[in-house]
């Protein structure tokens, strides 16, 4: 817990937080309305998976919530999209690297007590395009159920 509550400081800190959710909401108003959700959507989903490949995602959603409820106040976006897109963003991408989940970390301890060694390189080999897949078919399932037919938009 502290250890959360630590990383969550340090990204707050250094401002990244809000350099995020400035990027993001400049991102998204600069599209036409009718795109907002999808744009939106992409942002969330994609940057979340990039940063928590490399970062905890427990800190790092906690750090999003104020992110995204600041991009649904700006832009009048339903909050449940958002919601999903972070989680599927956090939770896939931290299959992408060795360091981007606690249970990537176990798993490669475990191999090396048995005699694999699984270095980060090859570990991002077959993470970072397993990564890339599960994100691109949960962007493509995000924006069928929030934009084309508008499932938990509210």
């Amino acid at each position: 817990s502290s250890g959360i509550n630590a990383e969550y400081g340090v990204l707050s800190r250094l401002g990244l937080i809000g350099l995020m959710g400035d990027y993001a909401i400049s991102a998204v108003t600069s599209v036409s309305p009718k795109y907002q959700l999808a744009a939106a959507i992409s942002i969330v989903l994609w940057m979340s998976a990039v940063i928590s490949a490399f970062i905890d995602n427990i800190p790092f959603t906690a750090a999003m919530i104020p992110v995204l409820s600041l991009i649904s106040s700006e832009t009048d976006l339903p909050m449940a999209p958002l919601i999903y897109a972070l989680a599927f963003g956090a939770c896939m991408g931290g299959n992408g690297t060795l360091i981007g989940a606690s249970a990537n970390v176990v798993a490669v301890g475990i191999a090396e007590e048995k005699g694999y060694k699984i270095s980060f390189l090859e570990f991002a080999r077959l993470g970072v395009p397993i990564m890339l897949i599960t994100v691109t078919v949960a962007h493509l399932y995000l924006l069928i159920c929030h934009c084309a037919i508008g499932w938990g938009n509210i």
